[in-house]
């Protein structure tokens, strides 16, 4: 195994031990909430391997995880559009670096400024780190009120529909969610594009 592939495996193996301590530890709370504010912020931690398990575990419990994780990425999206309406200028470059490219930063950007509400809503489904669209936010000084909503909103789908599959599949979440997330992506995505087309053209 080169090393490259076992950076991957070991990040894994963390994960899982964190989950299980965080499982039956009675900080489970404060750390989930925590641990949506990081990934929502700079750490790239996979929540659904945290929150699906933990759902699991506590399934009386489900709805206010969701909730938990819903705030505390909601915390962590305020400090994001607060960091790029004001400091962008000074360290802009350095955190976009961090997170993306210049080229990728400029494409959101100008995505903001066209479509705001719209494509905040929708990079809380694909595969675009959600850490660009907050500082695009501030530095473009985009609604802040707009910016928190469709972030909740995108951000509700996704822990509130985990809350539904742990629900519905019980202790085959996790299999589920594996099998079928680029599925789900695809679907969620076409759903966001259609409604904002739609919205569009109604106008």
């Amino acid at each position: 195994m080169t090393e490259d592939t076992e950076r991957p495996a070991r990040g894994l193996a963390r994960i899982k031990e964190l989950t299980l301590r965080l499982i039956h530890s009675k900080h489970a709370y404060w750390g989930l909430g925590l641990a949506s504010f990081l990934e929502s912020i700079i750490i790239p931690i996979p929540l659904e391997a945290v929150l699906i398990p933990l759902m699991q575990a506590r399934r009386n419990h489900i709805f206010l995880l969701s909730t938990i994780a819903l705030l505390g990425c909601l915390a962590g999206a305020t400090v994001g559009y607060l960091v790029g309406y004001f400091v962008f200028d000074a360290i802009g470059q350095q955190l976009v670096a961090m997170v993306s490219t210049p080229e990728q930063f400029e494409q959101v950007r100008m995505r903001m400024e066209q479509d705001g509400f719209w494509f905040i809503l929708s990079v809380g489904v694909i595969p675009i780190p959600f850490q660009i669209a907050m500082l695009a936010a501030g530095a473009t000084s985009y609604s802040f009120f707009l910016f928190m909503l469709a972030s909740a909103l995108s951000r509700a789908l996704r822990y509130y529909g985990l809350g539904l599959l742990v629900f519905i599949a019980g202790n085959q979440a996790q299999a589920i969610f594996e099998r079928h997330k680029v599925k789900a992506t695809i679907v969620l995505t076409a759903v966001v594009l259609v409604i904002w087309g739609s919205s569009v053209l109604g106008g």
